[in-house]
């Protein structure tokens, strides 16, 4: 593959995320072209020239949208925010029925619009939204992805570095498994520069215990919540994580990221989508099978394939 040239961004859904996801991509210049698709004529098409008027200031991205499917031709990446919004105290795994229905009717709608696009999911819950997706389409695995702990991943390297008293693009961790409540930071892998986690230290930053650790996985898993509950949505990083994921597609970079998959036979895992690291191109995420994990981590991936497996499950038979 390679550096698609002239390339078109589709966002489906022009609510506070599917906006912000725009708003990044332009800003950011992650694609030539970037379109906003959404049902509701009056929100999209006031989100779209909100964005125009701004795009002087943009660099060379232009916006267009829309409430007609033909938004979405000639798309190089579709990325799908739409959905029913996270409510506070509501877990990703509570919106799963809903969701599930808007995208089953939406998915084969969309690929006969951009028949040959790669699609991340966006909306939650994701990992198990990105399975039934890929059984509505039979899109290859590689081209239908969720965004998965990408952000989760930003949230930790945030906090880790604040910790460590070093810059974010020094902390190498990953979260994995679930962009949820049984999602878990690589320890086993985790370092700052070359020096393993536990043993980091440096003026004014003494080394961190597991403990530590610990609680810190759990500020991380929570992050959402507590944004949430604040301001009602997550949107500004998400928009910027997704963006970063497009770019890694439209650039064809081959970027290592934690984006989730429908595995097939990862670590002895079929058919749940999983956050794990993932080398994203133009052709789009292929898992990395020799990622390796401690028996703990193991267990807990295991756990994390276990419990979207029974959510799946339900939702094939509603």
């Amino acid at each position: 593959m390679s550096v698609i040239e002239n390339s078109k961004l589709t966002v489906v859904g022009a609510g506070s995320v599917g906006s912000s996801v725009a708003y990044a991509a332009l800003i950011r210049g992650s694609a030539r072209h970037v379109a906003l698709y959404d049902i509701a004529t009056a929100k999209v098409e006031a989100e779209v020239l909100d964005l125009a008027h701004g795009t002087q200031f943009t660099g060379t991205s232009d916006i267009i949208g829309g409430s007609d499917l033909s938004v979405v031709e000639g798309s190089h990446v579709v990325v799908v925010t739409a959905g029913a919004k996270q409510n506070p105290g509501q877990s990703r795994i509570e919106l799963a029925a809903t969701n599930a229905g808007i995208l089953r009717t939406m998915m084969p709608q969309l690929l006969e619009a951009a028949p040959d696009a790669i699609y991340v999911i966006v909306t939650n819950p994701c990992d198990v939204l990105t399975v039934l997706a890929q059984e509505a389409t039979n899109l290859p695995r590689e081209r239908i992805f969720a965004s998965g702990t990408v952000l989760d991943t930003s949230r930790l390297r945030w906090i880790l570095a604040k910790r460590a008293g070093v810059s974010t693009s020094s902390v190498h961790a990953y979260i994995v498994g679930e962009h949820g409540d049984t999602e878990f930071p690589l320890w086993s892998r985790a370092t700052i520069g070359t020096v393993p986690i536990l043993e980091w230290e440096a003026p004014g930053h003494p080394r961190m215990t597991q403990d530590e650790l610990d609680a810190i996985a759990i500020d991380v898993r929570d992050a959402a919540y507590k944004v949430i509950q604040g301001k009602g949505a997550t949107n500004y990083a998400i928009g910027l994580s997704s963006a970063r994921i497009v770019e890694a597609v439209l650039g064809d970079e081959h970027a290592v990221m934690p984006v989730s998959t429908v595995l097939n036979g990862f670590h002895g895992l079929d058919g749940v989508a999983l956050s794990v690291p993932s080398i994203v191109s133009a052709a789009g995420a292929v898992p990395i099978p020799e990622t390796s994990f401690s028996d703990h981590e193991h267990t807990l991936l295991r756990r994390s394939a276990d419990a979207l497996s029974t959510v799946a499950e339900s939702l094939r038979g509603a």
